[in-house]
């Protein structure tokens, strides 16, 4: 399993640019899946510079199709999909939870594919968490503002905490910094690691995406590291 490519969903945005980019940088093998829509939004340079390791499957969240194919080919899948900046303020429920339920985790299931990693935000609480005045601001305002994209972090964690046959980790993520161009992502890949674990003191609250992405590229590398668990990641 360690040799086939790595599957990324949500790889259209900047911290999944980021992430294509550190795991071609490492020479992993990856699949994105995209939107038929959305595929122009992958970087030409990663396109053609990496011809033999990334491979780009079109296909919506819910083609089971398209989802299947890629995922029979994979080792593992970071998912980086959530709530855009346009349904942000939507009043309706967010379709992520049943995505994750009635999708991904039968196709997994079926093709024998173990691990996942997730990305929620800092709304979602562990009992390991210490109380933060940042994040409680951060949580209630977006739980105020953004209701739907609030319980749709909220519908992702109960989803996988009820999952006991594949080995899942929920990355908890605060505000995100950072370009996905070659350069900003070259620069910003230096400054430092993540910091993870639970929301306690030495949460900062922010982290570039560069940084994000060699977490979650280690993440890939250490199969036995994060299983069932929610780290909140910071700068």
């Amino acid at each position: 399993m360690a040799d086939k490519p790595i599957l990324i969903l949500g790889s259209t945005g900047p911290s999944g640019i980021c992430l294509l980019r550190e795991l071609l940088h490492r020479k992993k093998r990856v699949i994105a899946l995209v939107r038929p829509t959305s595929a122009s939004k992958i970087p030409a340079d990663l396109v053609s510079s990496n011809p033999d390791n990334l491979q780009v499957v079109h296909g919506q969240i819910d083609d089971d199709a398209a989802l299947s194919e890629a995922v029979a080919q994979c080792s593992a899948i970071i998912s980086l999909m959530g709530p855009v900046q346009e349904s942000m303020s939507s009043r309706t429920p967010l379709p992520y939870p049943a995505f994750y339920e009635n999708h991904v985790l039968p196709v997994m299931k079926k093709h024998g594919i173990k691990r996942i990693a997730v990305m929620g935000t800092i709304s979602i609480y562990t009992e390991d968490d210490t109380a933060v005045f940042l994040r409680w601001i951060l949580r209630t305002g977006v739980s105020w503002m953004f209701p739907a994209a609030y319980n749709a972090m909220l519908g992702i964690a109960s989803v996988f905490k009820e999952e006991e046959d594949i080995y899942w980790t929920i990355f908890r993520l605060p505000m995100l910094l950072g370009g996905s161009d070659e350069t900003a992502w070259k620069a910003d890949r230096e400054k430092g690691e993540a910091q993870a674990g639970p929301v306690g003191n030495a949460w900062t609250g922010k982290l570039n995406r560069s940084i994000l992405a060699k977490w979650l590229a280690d993440w890939a590398e250490n199969e036995g590291k994060w299983v069932r668990e929610l780290p909140a990641l910071s700068s």
